[in-house]
């Protein structure tokens, strides 16, 4: 799951540079994880307002790359079982494959229920917390919350893009407005590229 995030630059510049030493601070604290790749790029709007995204949506906009964004996947021993009441249940109520959401487990979280990317997406299925509350998630760290929300706004977005699971899975990941404005096909975004093929050989994987 992704999302935009910005703050203003009229105040103080300082506050920019104070966000991302503090992310970069995190992101070294964690050095020894398993970490999975994403882009942050900047760019300052007509107001001079400050804008930080790690989907860069707005084609008018000068984008900066300014650092890697990362997952933090915690090393642990992993049990790709140990959800499987939830996702059983979750497949069931909402009709879709469970290996398909193990394959979405397994890309956002690596099975970590505990997991936070840097933009605040939580939990087994990544869910944004605006997401969360709109799929009524009281706790998107609670593996049965979380894997419920998040299979059930995929079968949204199935049903949405009727039945095309590469739009479903590059809105999941990007969003359904960048899905729209590219004329419903794959936003150019490497990192929603890559996700969807990373998705698609897990399924594959989780289905033989």
């Amino acid at each position: 799951m992704t999302s935009n995030f910005h703050t203003s630059n009229r105040r103080n510049k300082r506050i920019f540079f104070r966000i991302f030493f503090l992310v970069l601070a995190a992101f070294s604290f964690f050095s020894a994880a398993d970490l999975s790749h994403a882009d942050i790029y900047k760019y300052v709007d007509e107001e001079g307002v400050l804008h930080l995204t790690n989907v860069p949506t707005n084609s008018k906009a000068k984008y900066t790359l300014i650092m890697r964004e990362r997952r933090i996947l915690l090393h642990y021993d992993i049990d790709v079982t140990k959800f499987d009441e939830y996702i059983s249940n979750a497949s069931n109520k909402h009709n879709i494959d469970p290996a398909l959401i193990r394959a979405v487990i397994k890309a956002e979280s690596n099975f970590n229920h505990r997991a936070v990317s840097p933009v605040g997406a939580q939990g087994l299925m990544q869910l944004m917390p605006a997401t969360a509350s709109q799929l009524k998630v009281d706790d998107a760290f609670h593996p049965e919350q979380n894997i419920d929300g998040g299979v059930r706004y995929l079968s949204y977005l199935l049903r949405l893009y009727r039945g095309n699971l590469t739009l479903a899975l590059a809105a999941y990941n990007a969003g359904e407005g960048a899905v729209a404005k590219y004329h419903y096909q794959v936003p150019p975004y490497q990192e929603t590229k890559n996700y969807v093929k990373r998705v698609m050989n897990f399924y594959n994987s989780f289905r033989r």
